[in-house]
């Protein structure tokens, strides 16, 4: 995995999150995982919005729905972190493993 920059030079979308090019595919990486972010259900839980979430953390909006809707291929700890911070919530909280069920 390459080092990522803690922000983007010009402030726009920080490279926080490793979103694939592709990104509605599934590859061997993405089905080895199965690591699902809960992002969306804690926020509804909290009647919170991503762009309130954005402004209490310094994450971009783009950066969060990346992880809201499972596109992130990493992130770092320090996203997480600050994520867990306004939120008030773990790591385990946010971040599940879910394999997926055997075919028959």
């Amino acid at each position: 995995m390459r080092a990522a920059p803690d922000a983007a030079p010009d402030g726009a979308a920080d490279s926080a999150l490793d979103s694939a090019p592709g990104a509605g595919t599934v590859d061997a990486d993405d089905e080895a995982t199965h690591i699902l972010c809960r992002l969306g259900e804690v926020l509804a839980e909290r009647d919170m919005t991503l762009t309130e979430l954005s402004a209490r953390t310094g994450i971009t909006v783009v950066n969060l729905s990346v992880l809201k809707n499972n596109r992130a291929r990493a992130v770092r700890f320090s996203t997480l972190a600050r994520i867990c911070a306004a939120l008030g919530t773990t790591p385990g909280d946010l971040l599940v493993h879910a394999p997926p069920e055997p075919t028959p």
